[in-house]
């Protein structure tokens, strides 16, 4: 793997304006980025990890330096399968910091070589997070300015679906 490779994970329930401003500003600071969506079947999701690959391959169709796949598992053998040595996290809130630096210094112990960088989010984006649009959406309200349109669109279709 190219040496200025980023690793980008996160669940993507749904992917985000937010999450996608991250990538494509990370894409000036790496060569390449690998989104990972991580599998976690404890976890209650809306899409299943294919169809939240599908929808990131979407999103960042323009970007060819960006690859996106799945992973589960520890963060950190993902990496180290993958010749990985930088992850790539954005920041939201004090509370976010505070979650990640913990988990980026677990990272470091497992696997000293990994560096996590953190690129704080653009103001206009910091309010969005993946449960505030969940709930948005399922009460009927508009995800316009957080979640791109077709995004939305699938969403409303699986929500319908379950009966949210």
């Amino acid at each position: 793997m190219n040496n200025n490779t980023a690793l980008c994970p996160g669940s993507f329930d749904p992917p985000t304006d937010g999450h996608i401003n991250i990538i494509q500003r990370g894409l000036k600071i790496f060569d390449k980025i690998v989104v990972a969506v991580a599998i976690n079947r404890s976890k209650k999701t809306i899409f299943t990890p294919e169809e939240r690959v599908e929808l990131l391959r979407k999103l960042l169709s323009g970007e060819k330096n960006v690859e996106v796949t799945t992973f589960s598992g520890l963060l950190v053998d993902f990496c180290r399968n993958q010749k990985i040595y930088k992850v790539l996290r954005g920041l939201r809130t004090v509370t976010d910091y505070e979650y990640e630096l913990q988990m980026s210094l677990a990272n470091r112990i497992m696997y000293p070589d990994i560096e996590t960088l953190f690129l704080m989010t653009e103001g206009r984006f910091s309010h969005i997070s993946s449960s505030i649009i969940k709930e948005v959406i399922s009460f009927g309200g508009s995800g316009k300015g957080m979640i791109h349109s077709f995004v939305e669109k699938k969403m409303r279709e699986k929500l319908l679906r379950r009966g949210d």
